[in-house]
């Protein structure tokens, strides 16, 4: 016996869906803010990071993610900062490859800078992780030292190669950054499409105070795309997994592009996911400002039903879209938080 009643045990199984008729049936929960690269689109580069004490505990996580699989998430994403370089994150990647096993999960992945690839990608594809997201802006070794002021890229590129040798499918994240790479995607892309990984270009978010002004950072992936179109055959994929990106097939490369565009394109008339932060904050739309406190009933009891009724009361929350913006009279950021905080 659970000691739980009829009708609290339902709310524990119950789907989870929004206002607007969504189910959610994705989570990404960043298990750290800490990074060892200092993107300049993501962070300062003084960054004040969480004291340890505030996350929660890898027993926590590995909680809180369960019963957000028991009430119908199923595909679940770890994500940072940077999430391999939390201690003994493997731990935690390894119970909760137990919901694999059951077929109460259908995925387990990660986004990763691909710095510690090489040290744990073949563990990864040992617990059931089958593709991952890697962040990668650029191929020139200057240019990445200067996008993560000091990140070295054969790192990235050997911990790539070691993941891709555990049978791990990657695909490639790019951020677009006016005058920087925008001139490199071609080249970025036919290096992915050759070595079978999809490439996805993302528009910089306006997020987090990071020192610099977002204008001069922001280029729209439509004027890429249209630069892209005259030299490449595009063809649009229905396909979509209920987030951000659209999806075309590259005639001449065989590969898979995908535009992540929260600036030009509002995309959250699908969206299926919401973000937990590694201290136990619920965010159900990373355009928003909205915040709901699960550490608080998640260590308030044993059971998850005041946890349960704390998710549903912040599913509840769920607005219909984002209002991104980059503020050209104030150059302040859409969103206080940063994205190494909120989870990729």
């Amino acid at each position: 016996m659970t000691g739980l009643s009829l009708s609290s045990s339902a709310s524990l199984s119950r789907p989870m869906t929004d206002p607007f008729g969504r189910t959610i049936s994705y989570l990404r929960v960043s298990v750290t803010d800490r990074c060892d690269l200092r993107c300049f689109y993501c962070m300062s580069e003084d960054m004040t990071f969480l004291p340890k004490a505030d996350l929660l505990t890898l027993e926590e996580l590995d909680r809180l993610c369960s019963a957000f699989i028991a009430r119908g998430v199923r595909k679940l994403r770890l994500t940072g900062g940077e999430p391999l370089v939390r201690r003994n994150v493997m731990s935690l990647v390894r119970s909760l490859s137990r919901h694999l096993a059951t077929g109460a999960l259908d995925e387990l992945t990660l986004t990763t800078n691909g710095s510690q690839l090489t040290r744990f990608a073949g563990e990864l594809a040992d617990h059931g992780v089958r593709r991952i997201n890697v962040s990668l802006d650029t191929l020139d070794p200057a240019k990445f030292r200067a996008i993560t002021r000091w990140g070295d890229l054969d790192k990235v590129l050997a911990g790539i190669e070691a993941a891709r040798s555990a049978g791990l499918a990657v695909k490639i994240n790019a951020v677009a950054l006016k005058n920087l790479n925008e001139d490199e995607i071609p080249q970025l892309m036919e290096w992915a499409h050759g070595k079978g990984m999809a490439l996805t270009l993302i528009e910089v978010m306006p997020m987090g105070d990071i020192g610099e002004g977002r204008i001069d950072q922001y280029v729209p992936l439509s004027l890429l795309r249209a630069r892209l179109a005259k030299h490449y055959t595009l063809s649009d994929l229905e396909e979509t997994t209920g987030g951000p990106a659209r999806y075309v097939r590259v005639a001449e490369t065989g590969g898979k592009l995908g535009f992540i565009t929260p600036m030009t394109h509002n995309f959250c008339e699908s969206c299926n996911r919401v973000r937990i932060t590694c201290t136990g904050t619920l965010h159900t739309c990373l355009g928003h400002e909205d915040a709901s406190d699960l550490r608080k009933p998640l260590r308030a009891s044993a059971d998850d039903e005041l946890l349960s009724q704390a998710i549903d009361r912040a599913i509840g929350t769920k607005p219909k879209g984002h209002d991104f913006i980059i503020d050209r009279r104030h150059n302040r950021p859409s969103v206080s938080r940063h994205m190494s905080v909120t989870g990729g």
